[in-house]
């Protein structure tokens, strides 16, 4: 434990000094986001202007799930275009952004149980990464990694990975988790999917999960499968929701917390994101 956290501590010596980074939830929607000139998108456009360069960039998707916690370490990932029935214009689009084999590495060396965590060099970065990075660094400029969910483990297991890795604020690493709180697909409205809409289950849970995530109440964040018949209908499956989880192992207490793109859409959707510090 603690030569992990003598690793920690000397991670990416070669990084420029940089004040702490904040953490970002973002609501990624459809794919279509990607090019797309919406309220949302503006919105991810306005908190990249707002951040200062950081040095790498770390982005846990809904959209890659594995049996083991992998981490990409190619120099140069690939745009995936994993959906379907998009007009051409979206699958033409390539994120050129390198990535960052070092830090892969130094991860996957000091999070604990040693080992846990692999080396990857075939995924890149999937829609959940891309669609949203590319309105905060449009120059594809800045290194960025993924690291995958692993769909063998708790959520108060991938609560904890995340906080391991929060010293890598204070060394200029953004870190990005990209779901949706509300997503049952199954339950979309399509009539209604570029509307403000949502059912009275999905307002119900988006808004007990923003008064928790204020109060700093994270347990009952972590135990959703707790709270209800609403959480039920609005997490039918984990994998969009964990990567929330992620970024509040993330949060400091002396961070602010903002809540933007705070909208239900389709019904049972929300594009509700959340920024840490």
């Amino acid at each position: 434990m603690i030569s992990a956290l003598n690793k920690l501590e000397n991670i990416t010596d070669s990084f420029d000094s940089s004040k702490r980074m904040p953490v970002l939830f973002l609501g990624h929607g459809s794919p279509m986001n990607g090019i797309e000139d919406n309220e949302f998108v503006r919105a991810f456009k306005k908190q990249g202007q707002q951040l200062d360069k950081p040095n790498a960039v770390i982005v846990v998707s809904a959209h890659w799930e594995t049996n083991g916690t992998f981490v990409t370490a190619m120099q140069n990932p690939r745009t995936i275009h994993d959906f379907g029935g998009f007009p051409k214009e979206l699958y033409d689009v390539q994120y050129p952004a390198p990535g960052h084999p070092k830090l892969a590495k130094e991860i996957s060396e000091f999070i604990n149980p040693l080992g846990s965590v692999h080396l990857d060099d075939k995924w890149g970065l999937d829609h959940g990464a891309w669609t949203v990075v590319k309105h905060l660094f449009p120059e594809a400029d800045v290194p960025v990694i993924q690291l995958s969910l692993d769909y063998n483990m708790t959520p108060q297991q991938h609560y904890e990975l995340a906080q391991q890795l929060k010293k890598l604020r204070d060394k200029g690493v953004l870190i990005v988790g990209s779901g949706n709180m509300v997503h049952n697909l199954r339950k979309v409205d399509f009539r209604k999917i570029n509307e403000n809409y949502g059912y009275d289950w999905a307002i119900e849970a988006d808004s007990k999960m923003k008064k928790w995530i204020l109060q700093g109440n994270h347990q009952n964040l972590i135990d959703f499968k707790k709270q209800g018949e609403a959480f039920n209908l609005a997490i039918p499956t984990s994998e969009h929701y964990l990567p929330l989880l992620y970024t509040l192992g993330l949060r400091d207490e002396k961070d602010n917390t903002t809540i933007f793109n705070d909208n239900p859409i389709g019904g049972s959707l929300t594009m509700t994101s959340v920024k840490f510090g």
